[in-house]
């Protein structure tokens, strides 16, 4: 929670508005090869990076995008509705066998432990980037929205709310 201080001095009224970090964060996404398919080629981990925009009264907004083209071509928006948004891109010949899934394990510094909003599938030559609110829930019990899905040069960007 945000504390704003307001003080007088005489005639005059100063108000201190404490700075909010809107650091970016590394979210790390593991990736865990699939049972029938343990020898394909997979990237070891998926990094994405979410922002927190400045704090609002009432809510927050995260902003998100990944860069991958070390494994993949760039993406499209193949589907989305108003919980779930997918992202589709060709992987490069080195990654092109490789048959896997995953999602958060790491936020910022920090082991991740939570449901996971934000997963990877790798299949049949492609990888899909899966942003999804379903069964999240912000501390006023709403289902978080996301306000942007797009893709910019290639990578795929969001954004996502919830009130406090």
């Amino acid at each position: 929670m945000c504390k704003n201080f307001i003080f007088s001095l005489g005639t005059t009224v100063f108000a201190f508005f404490p700075a909010i970090s809107v650091q970016a964060s590394q979210v790390e996404l593991g990736v865990f090869k699939s049972v029938d398919a343990p020898k394909s080629n997979c990237p070891q981990k998926v990094i994405v990076t979410e922002q927190r925009a400045p704090y609002y009264e009432g809510g927050y907004t995260v902003n998100g995008q990944a860069k991958l083209s070390s494994f993949a071509q760039p993406f499209t928006l193949a589907s989305f509705d108003r919980f779930s948004v997918t992202w589709v891109a060709n992987l490069k010949p080195a990654f092109q066998k490789c048959v896997a899934a995953g999602g958060i394990i790491k936020y910022g510094n920090e082991t991740y432990n939570s449901h996971s909003y934000l997963r990877v599938r790798f299949n049949g030559g492609k990888v899909y980037l899966i942003l999804d609110m379903t069964g999240n829930r912000d501390v006023n019990n709403f289902t978080p929205s996301i306000n942007k899905k797009s893709v910019s040069t290639g990578n795929p960007t969001w954004s996502w709310s919830g009130s406090d």
